[in-house]
């Protein structure tokens, strides 16, 4: 397909599109949505087949086996992560907010902390505080425009409440792939107060061209007794709308845990989902992502030109994800005045960086993954609001 092709989702009932003027006050008719983290790309043709296939046979009943749906996650990982699973370490959850509410419910109790290192999906911290559970925010540093750990700090916020880490791995907002010596100060973060670890990797595959990925589960086997990975095919392939996501455990005792709670809950896949799923795993999706990345990569470079040719805007360095992490604080604006020339002048919707927690006040997220003709029509907008300081 052409990434280049113009789709108009106005009035089709998506978020991103239809649910920016409530929000942001941005017209959908004249606004560029750039805040929720979905595509304006169709999936591989693979996916609409495999959808076709259903709609041509007409009956939508109970999904039999899901085999070949794990076969073929199995098989993803493998191929494109060089991280080999067993097929009954697979848990499919309602996507992965609901997979990370899963976690939260089986291991911590009320009043438990979990730790997150903030700025991070704003997801994360919705879901603990809903719970019951406390929110412990490790803020992460910056280097040079890079997100950075300071473990010493980290351990000397612990007070022993806290009972559960998640790691956003790639990191959103910040677009950082973590190296292998970062995650392996994760696990030893961990291990030191007796955490279980979740490690979120739903931009796993969504690695800008040069960098390289590591899913955590290569990096250390003796992490095992604590670690709990989450993956998904809806951020990579753009079927968020199929809310389907993957909890993968490889250790048998914390297995058993979280498969007591699923039962108790009575959750199980969706047939539509299971069929995406599939179809997108497949040497024609694997062709799919890498002109997908490759494309993302050409808007980043169009877009963080564009953010380095106005004073005081600084755009970090996006090594994975589609979602651009720029700093207005050189502006010396205050969040209220940048984000309406953004929003009101410019006509474009971003998410707010407070809302990703400690760290992230200063920022706003723009989502890339728009036809190119949008990223540069967005360039042009922001520098014409922020044109007197040029």
């Amino acid at each position: 397909m052409s990434f280049d092709e113009i789709i108009d989702r106005v009035g089709t009932g998506c978020m991103k599109w239809d649910g920016m003027e409530k929000l942001y006050g941005v017209s959908p008719e004249t606004g560029i949505a750039m805040w929720v983290a979905d595509m304006d790309f169709r999936p591989p043709e693979g996916v609409t087949r495999a959808l076709r296939g259903l709609a041509d046979h007409g009956i939508y009943g109970y999904p039999g086996p899901d085999e070949a749906y794990r076969e073929a996650i199995c098989w993803w990982m493998q191929t494109r992560h060089g991280w080999s699973i067993e097929a009954d370490w697979i848990f499919s959850t309602h996507g992965l907010v609901n997979g990370t509410a899963m976690c939260v419910d089986t291991w911590t109790e009320p009043g438990d902390g979990v730790v997150l290192f903030t700025p991070v999906y704003h997801a994360f911290a919705k879901v603990i505080r809903a719970a019951g559970r406390e929110v412990v925010e490790c803020p992460l540093t910056s280097e040079n425009g890079r997100y950075e750990m300071d473990f010493d700090a980290y351990d000397a916020q612990m007070t022993g409440r806290e009972k559960m880490v998640i790691l956003c791995s790639p990191h959103n907002p910040g677009g950082r792939v973590w190296s292998e010596a970062e995650l392996r100060g994760v696990a030893d973060f961990a291990r030191r107060h007796n955490l279980i670890l979740v490690s979120d990797e739903i931009h796993m595959d969504l690695v800008m061209p040069g960098q390289r990925h590591r899913a955590f589960d290569t990096i250390d086997h003796g992490i095992r007794d604590r670690l709990v990975m989450m993956t998904a095919a809806t951020k990579t392939f753009n079927i968020a709308g199929a809310h389907i996501g993957n909890v993968i455990i490889p250790d048998p005792a914390l297995r058993s845990a979280f498969g007591a709670r699923m039962a108790a809950l009575g959750m199980s896949p969706g047939l539509f989902g299971l069929e995406m799923v599939k179809a997108a795993y497949s040497p024609e999706g694997a062709e799919w992502v890498d002109g997908l990345c490759a494309y993302l990569e050409g808007n980043r470079r169009v877009f963080d030109a564009a953010v380095a040719e106005i004073p005081g805007l600084a755009s970090m360095p996006l090594e994975a994800t589609y979602l651009a992490w720029v700093d207005f604080a050189g502006t010396g604006m205050a969040p209220r005045e940048f984000r309406a020339r953004v929003e009101q002048e410019a006509g474009i919707a971003v998410n707010h960086g407070e809302t990703f927690g400690s760290g992230g006040e200063s920022f706003l997220r723009f989502n890339l993954a728009t036809p190119r003709a949008r990223v540069e029509e967005a360039a042009e907008r922001l520098a014409k609001a922020f044109a007197d300081l040029q």
